[in-house]
């Protein structure tokens, strides 16, 4: 279990950031450096916490993000720009934060005195519009120059091999995980579970993009933060990769939101409007490279995450 040390955090007052702090800061010191566009750290009991210190800043500037890291053992790197609405109007923005922030992120840690560890967040994205059971050294595939969703995965691909190229000719310690389809309380920004979920506490019409018929598999947050955890404290970890998903939570996207209506007892009714971007038919992960080198292990079923979620905002403020 990771104690005693000061671990700095990209992104921190995201979802998956802020989630992952709940871990981690009675036994450590956490330096959040966000630009805070997307803040869940702000409904946290924790938010005052003597051990967490919050850094107004932005990753595009390397001066800044060098002198916040200071004296940090350990870097965990979630700042990024993500979500396809977004993806589509910022384009550039999501190109420049995703890959000149992490290399400014990269070479900040290397030039530490005594770095531990440096996990970089990755993305299911780069196994393309049909992944099943998809492994770690599966080839990697994004489409079409311009498609918003490949913009955002070929950022993120090559964050994820200079991650592994300052291993491999530095030695920094790093770490790079694949997200798959996280959701939970406290969820910010774009995610279509968080949307139905909040459709569903008011009755109102949920609405599905396409037909419906995309497969995912479905990764509640705390498990996700699980596998972050392990790669903090596994040796094995140091110059991999992993995904990070619960393969056994696997729905279409219109069994999805008839999940989430049944579950919440809800009468919100269910209709489909044509999407205007490329879409991803097939995603689910293999983790089996998780399980057997860091004893990974996702423990939260699709109809419990659910009720979980639905409790968050039932009782919480809305999180833009």
């Amino acid at each position: 279990m990771t104690e005693g040390k000061r671990i700095f955090i990209t992104g921190g007052a995201g979802f998956i950031g802020s989630t992952l702090i709940g871990r981690l800061i009675e036994a450590n010191q956490i330096v959040v450096y966000d630009n805070l566009s997307r803040n869940a750290l702000q409904f946290k009991p924790f938010r005052t916490s003597p051990n967490l210190t919050v850094i107004e800043g932005d990753v595009l500037d390397y001066d800044a993000v060098a002198q916040a890291m200071s004296g940090t053992d350990i870097v965990i790197h979630c700042a990024a720009i993500a979500g396809i609405d977004t993806v589509v109007k910022r384009p550039v923005t999501t190109m420049r934060v995703n890959m000149v922030g992490s290399a400014n992120v990269l070479e900040a840690a290397a030039r530490l005195d005594n770095c531990e560890r440096v996990v970089c967040f990755s993305t299911s994205e780069v196994f393309g519009t049909h992944g099943f059971q998809s492994t770690e050294i599966d080839k990697t595939v994004v489409g079409a120059v311009g498609e918003a969703r490949w913009t955002y995965a070929v950022s993120k691909l090559a964050e994820e091999h200079l991650a592994n190229a300052y291993f491999v000719e530095q030695g920094l310690p790093t770490v790079a995980v694949r997200p798959f389809n996280v959701y939970g309380p406290g969820q910010v920004g774009e995610g279509a579970l968080r949307t139905f979920v909040n459709q569903a506490l008011r009755d109102e019409t949920i609405h599905i993009h396409g037909d419906g018929t995309q497969i995912r598999a479905w990764c509640y947050v705390d498990d996700m933060v699980d596998g972050i955890l392990l790669t903090l404290d596994r040796p094995e970890a140091v110059g991999q990769s992993f995904n990070i998903g619960n393969q056994r939570a696997v729905t279409t996207i219109y069994g999805l939101a008839n999940t989430v209506v049944r579950v919440l007892n809800s009468a919100s009714a269910i209709s489909f409007i044509e999407k205007e971007y490329a879409d991803v038919e097939l995603r689910v992960p293999s983790v089996k490279k998780a399980q057997q080198l860091l004893g990974y292990e996702p423990k939260i079923d699709l109809e419990e995450g659910i009720r979980l979620t639905a409790d968050f905002y039932r009782d919480s403020p809305v999180v833009a």
